[in-house]
């Protein structure tokens, strides 16, 4: 067997303990799963922060369900002369009078048809107005957060193509910016993760950078296709999809690129895995010109693709 090629440890280690789903999940996260409780409050916040908008509302909307329902509980639990109404029905039983008189307290509104009545209950209820000017400062202070924070919103293609490159192949995958602002200076990085013997006879993982036929363009207004030469040089030469499937093979790509609206640099990860490696295919234009002279951008077709008949399943 032709022993592996020398290669480097971009930080996801070399050494193998068993099969992975990936290195890179679609979100750019890196597929890494942490034990202990150690530094947990800085970890909630970046998980907070890094929620998606569907899970971050509904977050918020739990904790204010849940917190005007416990002290509605304490409410309810000091009895029926704890609070007092302006009105003398207000159609609600005991615990709704107290869940709605939480909801006022918490956000601080007090329409004043609810009022506590007794020590205990301006104790919990002075608890409670405290609870909801913390909590929703925090809240803001998270909303805030997550709408400042500047990151790359860019469109992969599905699946990287081996496609015809001059006299021979290349591998390639596309991007293009979701966003209507400019990114410039943008790079960008890509190695090939593999699962290969060592010396010794033991699994391994070896990294190994793919050259670019071009690793930066001025600005990403279209679309940019990322081309890897498969030549001689190349860690995919004579390479097939079989072989590929054998070495639990994972292109590894980083994307960096300085970002005008916020005047800040800006970086994505992702990866492809063997089976997300189209063969013989090319990709299809994503743009056009309007008949009033403009380009449009298609972003549904940065994944489109065509059969090419030149290209065999061995680069």
């Amino acid at each position: 067997m032709t022993p592996a090629p020398p290669s480097f440890d971009p930080g996801l280690t070399q050494q193998y303990t068993g099969p992975l789903l990936r290195a890179i999940n679609k979100d750019g996260s890196f597929n890494v799963r942490r034990r202990g409780l150690r530094g947990i409050a800085g970890s909630v916040y970046m998980h907070l922060v890094s929620l998606s908008w569907t899970r971050f509302w509904g977050l918020v909307a739990l904790a204010y369900l849940v917190a005007n329902i416990i002290f509605a509980l304490l409410y309810t639990a000091l009895g029926p002369r704890a609070l007092r109404a302006a009105e003398t029905d207000m159609g609600l039983n005991a615990f709704g009078k107290a869940f709605f008189f939480s909801v006022h307290t918490l956000t601080t509104v007090g329409y004043g048809d609810l009022y506590p009545l007794g020590l205990a209950a301006n104790v919990v209820a002075s608890a409670e107005a405290a609870v909801g000017l913390m909590g929703f400062a925090l809240a803001t202070g998270l909303l805030f957060a997550r709408f400042s924070r500047p990151n790359a919103q860019l469109v992969f293609s599905d699946h990287m193509v081996v496609a015809p490159y001059r006299d021979g192949h290349s591998l390639q995958f596309r991007i293009a910016n979701r966003r209507k602002n400019v990114l410039t200076d943008v790079l960008a990085d890509m190695m090939l993760m593999t699962v290969e013997q060592d010396s010794t006879g033991k699994l391994r993982r070896n990294f190994a950078e793919l050259k670019l036929e071009r690793k930066k363009i001025f600005f990403l207004a279209l679309t940019w296709t990322v081309v890897h030469p498969i030549d001689e040089s190349s860690p995919l030469a004579g390479k097939s999809a079989g072989d590929l499937e054998r070495l639990q093979a994972e292109v590894l790509i980083l994307i960096r690129g300085y970002d005008d609206s916020f005047t800040q640099v800006v970086n994505t990860r992702y990866s492809y895995r063997w089976e997300e490696i189209e063969w013989s295919a090319r990709f299809e234009p994503a743009f056009d010109v309007s008949p009033a002279g403009h380009l449009v951008l298609d972003l549904d077709r940065i994944g489109a693709t065509s059969a090419v008949t030149n290209v065999s399943r061995d680069a």
